[in-house]
Parts: structure tokens; C-alpha cells; sequence
């Protein structure tokens, strides 16, 4: 199939230029100023009149929910949700149930996400058996099958002599450990940051401490095996720090952090609304400044969205009963867009490079790059209109974000996958 895209302006190069796109079956063939119809007879032609045209989004942190606990999101649902945020790829965590921790999981989610997805489906797999950080999951077979990391994300290895044995077996196979940094003890039973809000409002707090003595013991544990690691969600000033001084230090570590917590601080959870509780939870306005600054700087390498969803009638609880989490896919650009790219604390160059460029590198890919015979993974997305989030026009099964019922800047009119469209206004 052969779609040509006209007038738009191309992200290419870390600028933006005004050029049409021909894309060739599953590759960009031609980028030009004017390409014409009637030279290339197209299936398809898009105008992006006033439209910007980007890499598609990859996001390296995402739960699926499949197989398991389909009623908050499965394999269609969250893809669909992920074209309609402009992702062309996902990466699926492993807590499902049963966990992904062995091949015939890996190879069921690879195979249903092919068959019926809406962008392309990485999997990662657990680090232990079933999550529960007590032995060692099947690395070996699951790298054959396709894993692209590992991670026993939702729970956190507290034995430190498990974790050095997870890193030493997944460096033999060139894998990633990505990290929850998570302290059991230090957490325990905490609702929000251990802050004022948690006083004010008389929750259990999270202290910030209990991410960041994980983070410090797996950094030396880095050190010691030469594996590389990446610490997902950060949360707090002194976890950019530390990443900031391993990364000084030659340790192979990168790190990513979520919209939500770039966007917000503990004071939006003054109202008891559990659609802002996650974990890590969201913390202070100081915290909130050092993960922007970590990522202009280059101490954090990405955004992920670490899309969490669960059903109403979970979150519609006492908050102390509420499930952690937040639904990330239709609103991470639109949101990032609209409370930090308008009011200039981030540039929209930068704001494609961690959301687009570098997860692709992360990743390997080919994509992330707007140019001739790469792979056409594009999103069109038209700036300056209005997208509303409303109950009935949100593609995810479940719909715990705070933008519900709210209106952003940026709506995603097109996304194209290996030269499909995979979601279209």
C-alpha cells in the first residue's frame, strides 16, 4: 500500500522541516518538497495542512493486563488505546497472571498481539518466578522466544544476592534488568509520598528513601556484574542524583520517568482522588523540578508511561483500598504537550527525542527516525486542537486518568504503523 502524506511538517534531524512523505508498503521511499500524485499513484493520500509529523511514539513501560485480568485492558484494547496516543511500540510487563515468566507466555502475547494488535508488542519477562523474587525465572528460553528485557516490575527482588544472580545471568544474555525500586519495608503499607499531604490528609506515606536504597544497593550490583540496568518511574531528587553520579561513574545504567510524575506534585491529592494514586507515588514539587531537570540535562533517558489500567469499580474505593496506577497511552503526549511544552519548560524537540528517539534506541529499532527506508512508524498530530477525555471516547478498557472529563492541546489525527494506519480521526 502506498500512502502519501502532503504539506506536513517532518521532525527530522531534531528540526522541523515542511516536506511530503511517501511511504512504499512498510518504509518511508520518499521524502521530498512537493512529491505529486499522478508520479506515484497513491492508495491514499493524507493532508497534514498544519499538522506536525513525528517518529511514532515507543513506550518501554506498559501492563497489558493480558492474559489474566482482561477486564481492566487486553492485548486489542491496549493497543488501540496505544495508537490512538500515537505508540507504534509497546513494551508489555510481566505482571499478569499467570506471570510471564517462561516461553509459552512470551510466545502467547507475541502471537496474539500479532494477530490482532494495533502497534508492534515487546515483551519483557519477569526476573523471578511468578514475581516473587525468590528464584531465578527462565532467562535462557525466554531470550530465545523474544524478550527484549527483564524485570519483576510490580514487585521489587528484595534478596540482594537473587538480584546479583538475575543481573550475572541476563548480562550473559545481553539483556537489560530493568528495576522497581521498592524497599518492602521501608514502604510497607504507605497510600502517598511520605510527605504533608500524607499528613494533612492522615494516609500511611511512601518515604522517598525506600525507592532510593534499592536504586543505590542495584547500582553497586551493576557495577559489580557489568550489566546494564534501567530504573523505571523515578520518583525522587535523590534518585536522579544517584543515576546522575553511577552514570559519571561508567555504570551502565539508564532510567525513565512517567507524565505523571513530570506533570503533578503530592498537592493534587488533597481531594482523596484515587485516579492519582501510583506507585511510586507522586511526590513533591522539589521532586517534581529535579526529574524535569534530570531529563533536559540527560540524567533521565526517556519517557515511559508506565500505562496502568484498572476498572471503576477498583478505583472507586476508599482510597486506602484503591488499586496503584495510572491509565498512561491516550493522554502521555497530549498531556506533556499542553502543562510543561506550552509553558516552556520543555522544548517540543525534546519532548519527541525522549518519547520517540531515544526508547527506540533504548530498544534497537530501526524506527525513530523520519527518513528515506525507514521503517514508517509516524504520528500526525494536529497542535493546536483541542482533545477532550471523556468515558465514551476513551479506547482503553478502563479509564483511571485524570484527565477524564478535561481538555488537553495536541489531538493525534493519524498513526501509522509499518505503513498501516492503525488509528485515524
Amino acid at each position: 500500500m502506498k500512502i502519501l502524506i502532503k504539506n506536513g511538517m517532518i521532525y527530522h534531524n531534531k528540526s522541523f522541516i515542511k516536506k511530503d512523505i511517501l511511504i512504499d508498503n512498510e518504509k518511508i521511499s520518499e521524502i521530498k518538497d512537493n512529491i505529486i500524485e499522478n508520479d506515484v499513484y497513491p492508495d491514499k493520500i493524507i493532508d497534514a495542512q498544519d499538522k506536525h509529523i513525528f517518529p511514532g511514539f515507543v513506550d518501554l513501560h506498559c501492563h497489558l493486563r493480558e492474559p489474566g485480568q482482561t477486564h481492566k485492558e487486553d492485548i486489542y484494547t491496549g493497543t488501540r488505546a496505544a495508537a490512538k496516543g500515537g505508540f507504534t511500540t509497546i513494551c508489555a510487563m510481566p505482571n499478569t497472571y499467570p506471570v510471564i515468566d517462561n516461553i509459552a507466555s512470551v510466545e502467547f502475547v507475541q502471537r496474539k498481539a500479532k494477530d490482532i494488535g494495533l502497534c508492534k508488542v515487546k515483551v519483557i519477562g519477569a526476573s523471578s518466578k511468578k514475581i516473587e523474587g525468590k528464584e531465578i525465572s527462565e532467562i535462557a528460553t525466554m531470550k530465545e522466544g523474544g524478550i527484549i528485557a527483564v524485570s519483576d516490575d510490580g514487585a521489587c527482588v528484595q534478596n540482594a544476592k537473587l538480584q546479583q544472580n538475575i543481573m550475572k545471568y541476563a548480562r550473559n544474555f545481553d539483556l537489560p534488568v530493568i528495576i522497581h525500586a521498592e524497599d518492602y519495608n521501608l514502604a510497607g503499607k504507605g497510600q502517598v509520598h511520605g510527605g504533608k499531604i500524607a499528613t494533612r490528609l492522615g494516609l500511611s506515606g511512601i518515604p522517598g528513601v525506600a525507592e532510593e536504597l534499592i536504586i543505590a544497593r542495584d547500582l553497586m550490583l551493576a557495577e559489580l556484574t557489568k550489566c546494564q540496568i534501567h530504573i523505571a518511574h523515578l520518583s525522587t531528587a535523590k534518585s536522579v542524583q544517584l543515576v546522575r553520579e553511577a552514570k559519571a561513574n561508567g555504570i551502565q545504567v539508564t532510567s525513565e520517568v512517567t507524565p505523571h510524575h513530570l506533570i503533578f506534585n503530592e498537592d493534587c491529592l488533597v481531594t482523596f482522588d484515587t485516579n492519582y494514586k501510583c506507585k511510586p507515588p507522586i511526590r513533591s514539587e522539589k521532586d517534581r523540578q529535579a526529574l524535569l531537570d534530570g531529563l533536559i540535562d540527560g540524567t533521565i533517558d526517556l519517557i515511559a508511561t508506565d500505562h496502568a489500567p484498572h476498572s471503576d469499580y477498583e478505583k472507586e474505593k476508599e482510597f486506602d483500598f484503591a488499586p496503584f496506577g495510572i491509565n498512561g497511552f491516550e493522554t502521555a503526549f497530549a498531556s506533556l504537550y499542553t502543562e510543561l511544552v506550552l509553558n516552556g519548560s520543555l522544548s517540543l524537540e525534546m519532548l519527541i527525542e525522549k518519547m520517540a528517539v531515544a526508547p527506540s534506541q533504548w530498544l534497537r529499532l530501526k524506527s525513530g527516525i523520519v527518513d528515506i527506508d525507514k521503517p514508517a512508524d509516524l504520528v500526525i498530530v494536529d497542535l493546536n486542537a483541542d482533545i477532550n477525555f471523556t468515558y465514551d471516547n476513551m479506547l482503553s478498557k478502563s479509564k483511571n486518568t485524570p484527565y477524564l472529563n478535561k481538555s488537553l492541546k495536541a489531538k493525534v489525527s493519524t498513526t501509522i504503523c509499518d505503513g498501516k494506519i492503525t488509528f485515524e480521526l
